[in-house]
């Protein structure tokens, strides 16, 4: 390839050799407004210059800026047009020369204008409703062809009136709407070159602001540190800004204004009467603004504004008061005194309760605007005090006091009258009212007190009261007393009459209400004291020809009935009263006659019940009401729940209990209690009262509903486990350290182990009576009890009844059985045996001896009273194991009393009996009276437990001449034994235990 061209252009250059050729490659152009292009001239031949014309024939410069020609070597030379507009257009000529000889060419060059869109804005920003004219501005050569689109579909001006398309290709919209919208696409053709090219508008339509008031009107008050909300919602597109202007000034957050983020709410602060006014809120966006004015109304509570104290004096003609109050609304004003309300306008009748006249058509009310005035007429010294002005309106009220002052002249109260005797002091009270104070001066028939002579009265002064003190000796201190009070208004003078005092009359008895030991004397009151209060009253009775007995009774407000205690049933009395005071006792009245009534049951006991700090724990209090003529046996208690029917084990209490405190209730449950009186005639009627336990605070919940947590069952045994442990455990200690207890019983049955009683084999052969053990002391109680008084109505003697109440009182010592309980474990301790000779009294006496263990047990001291008899006591615990009480024997040659361990016990020498017969136990059924809170509890018997009982009288031998000692002392098991201080004396010989 490379020989053949170079073979053509050696030919071509050989046939040109003499001639100069010139060609333009391209051969034609057309350009681009805008573009640039080169054309490129060869010479074929020597050229020496080779040039460029422009289309106007001018030589093209070399330092054109848009057309530039460069010569790149010998043969070629660059036309190179830049930015080609519309006058680059027209035929250049390329012109080669060598001399005179000449060669040139053309090429034509046209310029066109491509699609160029000068002017499509985007977004273009429309007013809702205005007519739109939507720009899009293009230009080419040939001018393109418009289309119009919205929506991917072509506008068909033909078939929407509102849309058109005018001739410089704008798009024009006629009363644009939010529904308009949207993205619109410009595009342009030229159909010659086959050309398009489109730009996207968008389009956008401003809605104007529209606002709405919340509320057109806000109320506030002022002056009262509260804030004030203005609030208005405005709408529009785009989104508009709010503001607020209060006087044309537009209002910005501070220290007295606070906006929210788009400032749709205005808070006004610390509200003043000054705020009130309108607001503007203003909501503006790019389709303009609107505006709402918002009203704001401020109101002022009322305050009173003027008030002042005011001075007047009694009978002046009148005084006004003023009272001056601001507020918005405009305040009504009102006046008050004490519980009394003026009106305005109102002329009324003004009462001081109980204490003065009443003020007629006196006061009259005035307002005007804000000011009210409250006029009294003819001044009063009752006027003074503190009237009350109130102002109020809508929204509030305020109260403020002034202090109306009236100066009067004394005026003197209280009674004239006192009553007194000789020796008796008295004060005659001078109350005095007076403004300003007064000076109080008493005289007594001219003379000033006190005087000289007079020693026996004394004046006592205090702010609003003078009391003259008179100790009357004789009846010339009784009259009148003058007390002058004076201050600058006036004098004034009130006599006061001293009287001497009297007895009272009579009381009336009206009625005597009589039953067995008790009556009930109904009366009335003396028809005259005598000045001065009854103190007392004495009633007085007796039987028909013999002496009067008497009791006083304290005079208590409202008493029109006494009860006079003692009497014997059956029996005819005679009955009278007199009154007593200061004075001395008045006449008593006629005498009235009543017959008491036979011996009968006793009256029901009146009950009282109070719940204890444990809420299921209740004492019934009991007071004896007449006991029928019999003295009360003892007290029958019983108790239920209300909810069921049968009644708890019944109490039995002794004749001196006053109550009964009931344990172990059921909690928040209601229970009915039935206290009895009996007597030797039978039971009373019952006394009956009803409660109700609180609830239990302390209840263990149920397990857990997911089994977790341990049953009542599972608790109860736990329990009875750890008890039957802890007995195993005191059991055993009682076996080492005391050698007694069960484990001891059964090492001495079936083990052949030496029980405690070896240590007293002396004691029961008769050679160591007075020995002791080793380890441990014996406690001997040695009591003396003197002779009972026997019962009311001479019978036989009544067992006693020594059980204490259910819970008795520290204080309650008479009621504390003295009997030594001795514990199975210590019982088999160390056991002495101790004597006491009976001193030779007139009085019966009889000793105990009362065997102890080596712990110490508190023991209530003896005392004369058939209750607290240690013999009574011993029988009730001892009445159902030992029916008779073994004889006396003699120390020196002491039986041996078998043990119950022992399997073959020996039988003991006969004891001869002493010259009284053997002194019989109480009967068993005594032991029925002591019951309390259940069953009676017998004392403990101990299975290994030695007992002798010795006695000595004056150094002789007492012996058995019957073996029916020796039984009883064989089958006495019991730890004490006593003999009962009631057994009979034989021949005048005392009983000895």
């Amino acid at each position: 390839m490379l020989q053949i061209r170079d073979l053509i252009w050696g030919l071509l250059f050989i046939g040109c050799a003499a001639a100069i050729q010139v060609q333009i490659t391209p051969t034609q152009g057309e350009i681009s407004v805008g573009d640039s292009k080169f054309f490129l001239c060869e010479v074929v031949g020597d050229a020496k210059d080779i040039d460029w014309y422009a289309p106007s024939g001018e030589k093209i410069a070399p330092n054109r800026p848009d057309i530039i020609v460069s010569r790149s070597d010998e043969t070629m030379s660059t036309l190179t047009i830049y930015h080609a507009n519309v006058d680059s257009a027209g035929i250049y000529k390329c012109v080669a020369k060598n001399g005179d000889k000449e060669a040139q060419a053309t090429v034509q060059v046209k310029i066109f204008q491509r699609i160029t869109f000068e002017s499509a804005p985007s977004p273009q920003e429309f007013n809702e409703g205005d007519d739109a004219d939507i720009v899009c501005d293009v230009v080419s050569s040939p001018p393109p062809t418009i289309i119009w689109k919205h929506k991917g579909s072509r506008i068909q001006v033909a078939k929407d009136v509102r849309f058109r398309i005018v001739d410089n290709g704008h798009l024009q919209i006629r009363g644009i709407k939010k529904t308009d919208e949207g993205m619109y696409n410009c595009e342009a053709r030229v159909m010659a070159r086959g050309e398009i090219d489109f730009r996207m508008i968008k389009v956008v339509v401003n809605v104007l602001p529209t606002i709405r008031a919340r509320q057109s009107e806000v109320n506030s008050t002022a002056d009262i540190g509260s804030s004030a909300l203005l609030a208005c919602d405005a709408d529009g597109f785009p989104e508009p800004t709010v503001t607020w202007a209060h006087n044309n000034i537009v209002l910005e957050t501070g220290d007295k204004y606070s906006l929210n983020e788009d400032g749709s709410e205005l808070v006004i602060k610390d509200v003043k009467k000054v705020d009130e006014g309108d607001y503007t809120c203003i909501a503006k966006n790019k389709a303009g603004e609107k505006a709402e004015e918002v009203s704001l109304n401020v109101f002022v509570q009322p305050k009173i504004t003027y008030l002042n104290n005011q001075t007047a004096s009694e009978f002046d003609e009148q005084v006004t008061l003023t009272c001056e109050a601001s507020g918005d609304p405009t305040p009504t004003i009102s006046w008050s005194f004490e519980n009394r309300v003026f009106s305005e306008g109102e002329q009324a009748s003004w009462t001081r309760p109980d204490k003065y006249e009443s003020l007629d058509r006196n006061i009259v009310v005035r307002s005007h605007a804000r000011v009210s005035s409250l006029t009294l007429k003819n001044v009063l010294f009752t006027y003074a005090g503190q009237y009350l002005c109130t102002a109020s309106n809508s929204i509030g009220q305020d109260n403020q006091h002034m202090y109306l002052e009236v100066r009067y002249a004394p005026k003197i109260l209280g009674p004239v009258t006192v009553y007194t005797w000789e020796g008796n002091a008295a004060n005659i009270s001078c109350e005095v009212e007076a403004h300003p104070g007064a000076s109080v001066v008493w005289f007594r028939e001219g003379f000033q007190l006190p005087s000289a002579n007079t020693t026996n009265m004394k004046i006592y002064n205090t702010p609003t009261i003078s009391y003259l003190e008179i100790t009357p000796d004789s009846q010339n201190d009784f009259g009148s007393y003058n007390c002058t009070a004076t201050n600058v208004m006036g004098t004034e003078s009130k006599e006061f009459l001293l009287i001497q005092a009297d007895v009272p009359s009579s009381p009336e008895i009206q009625q005597v209400e009589p039953f067995s030991s008790t009556a009930v004397v109904k009366f009335e009151e003396p028809d005259s004291v005598g000045g001065v209060p009854i103190m007392k009253y004495r009633v007085e009775w007796r039987l028909p020809g013999q002496g009067w007995t008497g009791s006083e009774h304290d005079a208590k407000d409202d008493m029109t009935t006494i009860t006079i205690v003692g009497l014997k049933p059956e029996t005819i009395y005679e009955v009278k009263m007199s009154a007593i005071n200061g004075k001395g006792e008045g006449e008593s009245s006629p005498a009235s006659t009543f017959k008491t009534e036979p011996v009968r049951e006793p009256s029901a006991p009146k009950l009282e019940a109070r719940v204890q700090q444990r809420g299921n724990s209740i004492k019934i209090s009991f007071i004896e009401q007449d006991d029928g003529g019999s003295p009360i046996k003892h007290f029958l208690v019983r108790y239920k729940p209300k909810h069921v029917s049968d009644w708890k084990p019944e109490i039995r209490l002794p004749n001196s209990s006053e109550y009964v405190l009931l344990n172990g209730l059921d909690w928040n449950t209601e229970y009915e209690v039935h206290v009895v009186a009996e007597n030797q005639q039978g039971k009373s009627e019952p006394g009956i009262v009803s409660f109700r336990t609180a609830t239990d605070t302390t209840t263990i919940p149920d397990a857990m509903a997911d089994g977790s947590g341990l049953g009542t069952g599972a608790i109860v045994g736990i329990l009875i486990v750890v008890f039957f442990l802890l007995l195993v455990g005191v059991d055993v200690t009682c076996y080492f350290l005391n050698k007694c207890g069960l484990l001891m019983c059964i090492a001495v049955n079936f083990c052949g182990k030496s029980g405690p009683g070896a240590k007293s084999k002396d004691i029961e052969e008769g050679k160591a009576a007075f020995t002791t053990d080793e380890s441990k002391e014996p406690i001997v109680e040695v009591r003396a009890e003197e002779e009972h008084t026997p019962n009311q109505g001479g019978g036989p003697t009544e067992p006693n009844e020594t059980t204490p109440l259910t819970e008795p009182e520290p204080a309650a010592a008479d009621t504390t059985s003295t009997v030594v309980n001795l514990l199975p474990s210590t019982a088999t301790n160390s056991v002495a045996e101790s004597f006491s000779t009976a001193q030779s009294s007139p009085a019966s006496e009889s000793t105990t001896l009362t065997t102890s263990a080596s712990s110490p047990t508190k023991a209530a001291p003896a005392k004369s009273s058939p209750q607290n008899s240690p013999a009574a006591q011993s029988s009730a615990l001892n009445a159902n194991t030992q029916p008779d009480v073994g004889p006396l024997v003699d120390l020196s040659d002491t039986p041996k009393v078998p043990s119950p361990c022992d399997p073959a016990p020996p039988v003991s020498e006969p004891v001869s009996p002493p010259s009284a017969d053997p002194v019989k136990a109480p009967d068993s059924t005594q032991n029925k009276d002591l019951q309390v809170d259940g069953p009676t509890k017998d004392a403990p018997n101990t299975p290994c437990t030695d007992s002798t009982t010795s006695a000595q009288n004056d150094g002789k031998t007492v012996k058995d001449e019957n073996t029916k000692g020796e039984t009883e002392l064989k089958n006495a098991t019991d730890e004490v034994k006593t003999v009962p201080n009631e057994a009979p004396q034989m021949n005048g010989n005392e009983s000895k235990a």
